[in-house]
């Protein structure tokens, strides 16, 4: 399962901690937008587990201890931010994702920074570039409640379900 998360502010900043590109010793940092793998676990008495490439904490960590130490719900934001996840089956998100990498080049076309040495990422139909529908998220957009319905639609939908803070960990008590 690939969740994509954040913010609904013009600046399309939230801070996650714990991550190695931080210069701090919390490892907080503003990322614009943020991918992990959460894995489901055959055995139910087993906890969710994040994969995230990005992350200081153990690799995979169980979600409640990503929630906690990454996430922090407890952290007051400014009542500007909030923080929004969109929840994609990981088959659906690796069959029409696109990133062409222009999101990482400058109004000139010079690199930010360093592109990853892989290839560009194209999508199963020749999409190649497509991030912004994913990075785009509303609150009105946001589930109203976690339901069988939820769990339906991450499997079918391309782009999955946007879901609050709060409803993050509860989505995924449903995924079988």
């Amino acid at each position: 399962m690939r969740i994509r998360f954040k913010c609904s502010m013009v600046l399309h900043q939230i801070p996650l901690w714990h991550q190695k590109a931080s210069h701090r010793a919390d490892g907080v940092i503003l990322w614009d937008y943020h991918a992990i793998c959460i894995q489901k676990r055959k055995d139910s008495n087993l906890p969710h587990l994040v994969w995230d490439l990005d992350s200081s904490l153990p690799f995979p960590s169980p979600l409640s201890t990503y929630v906690s130490e990454t996430i922090r719900p407890s952290f007051q934001l400014f009542s500007e931010f909030q923080r929004f996840f969109r929840i994609v089956h990981a088959p659906i998100f690796l069959r029409s994702f696109a990133s062409d990498r222009r999101h990482m080049k400058d109004t000139a076309g010079n690199w930010l920074h360093p592109p990853p040495p892989y290839e560009a990422i194209v999508a199963e139909d020749g999409t190649v570039h497509n991030l912004n529908e994913y990075m785009e998220m509303s609150s009105a957009d946001v589930i109203k409640s976690v339901g069988d319905d939820t769990k339906d639609d991450v499997y079918a939908q391309r782009l999955g379900v946007l879901v609050s803070e709060s409803q993050l960990e509860e989505i995924f008590s449903l995924i079988s």
